[in-house]
C-alpha cells in the first residue's frame, strides 16, 4: 500500500516543477518522533535561504513542533568559509545541548544536463550517514561563487538526521527532488515544501496523516 501511495505521489507532482525522483528509509526506523528540529536551507543566495527556512520553519509551526532556523543560530563567519569536521562536529553537540533531537537538511547539489558546470558533482547518489559528512562535503554552495551557473534542472536533496545522544548524526531519511526551469522562487520554494511534507507524511517522519495537511489539503 506503501508503495502504490509513493507511485501516485510521483504521478501527482510529475506535472510540477518539482518532482520526487528518489526516496530512501532507514530500514531501522519505523516512526519518527521529533520536538524540537534545526532547519538548514544551504544557498548560496541569502535571500532562497531566508525564504525556504522560514517557509519550512511555518509548516512546523502549523503542527505545533518547535523548529530553528539555522539563519537563527549559524553566525556569518559560520557559513562564509570552510569548517573542519571538528568544528561541525562541536556544532552539533551544542544542538544536543540545546535538545534538539532533528536536523531537516536541504541543498542543490547539481545539474544533470549542464554543459558548463565548473564544479564536480558531488555525491549525487551517495547517502551521506552523518550530518558532518554530509555538511562539510558540500558547505562550499554558500560562498564558492562559481559552484553553478545557469542550471535548467537543479538536482536537490533533503535529509532528516537524527540527533541522538552517543550517537553520530544518523540518518533517517533521504529525498532527491529534481526543479526544472525554476522562474518564481516563491512558488518553487511553495512546491518544494509541498512535496517533502508530503513525503514525509508517508514516511511517517515527523509528520503524520492524522491531521490535515493545510498546505495540500490531503
Amino acid at each position: 500500500m506503501k508503495k502504490l501511495f509513493l507511485l501516485f505521489l510521483l504521478a501527482l507532482i510529475g506535472c510540477s516543477s518539482t518532482q520526487l525522483v528518489s526516496n530512501w528509509k532507514n530500514p531501522d526506523i519505523v516512526l519518527f518522533h521529533a520536538y524540537k528540529v534545526l532547519i538548514v536551507g544551504m544557498a548560496p543566495s541569502e535571500e532562497a535561504r531566508v525564504a525556504f527556512e522560514s517557509r519550512m520553519q511555518k509548516e512546523f509551526e502549523k503542527r505545533g513542533i518547535e523548529s530553528v532556523r539555522s539563519l537563527d543560530l549559524f553566525d556569518v563567519e559560520f557559513t562564509a568559509s570552510a569548517q573542519s569536521e571538528e568544528e561541525i562536529l562541536r556544532v552539533e553537540q551544542q544542538l544536543l545541548d540545546k535538545d534538539f533531537d532533528a536536523i531537516l537538511f536541504n541543498k542543490v547539489v547539481g545539474s544533470q544536463d549542464k554543459h558548463t558546470f565548473r564544479k564536480k558533482i558531488k555525491g549525487i547518489n551517495q547517502l551521506f550517514q552523518t550530518f558532518s559528512d554530509d555538511y562539510k562535503g558540500h558547505q562550499d554552495i554558500y560562498y564558492d561563487e562559481d559552484y553553478y551557473d545557469g542550471f535548467t534542472v537543479y538536482h536537490a536533496e533533503t535529509s532528516l538526521f537524527c540527533i541522538c545522544v552517543d550517537k553520530e548524526m544518523e540518518l533517517i531519511w533521504r529525498g532527491a527532488i529534481d526543479i526544472t526551469d525554476p522562474t518564481n522562487m516563491e512558488k518553487t520554494i511553495n512546491d518544494y515544501v509541498k512535496l517533502v511534507i508530503l513525503a514525509m507524511e508517508e514516511q511517517d517522519l515527523i509528520f503524520y496523516k492524522g491531521s490535515k495537511n493545510e498546505v495540500t489539503g490531503l
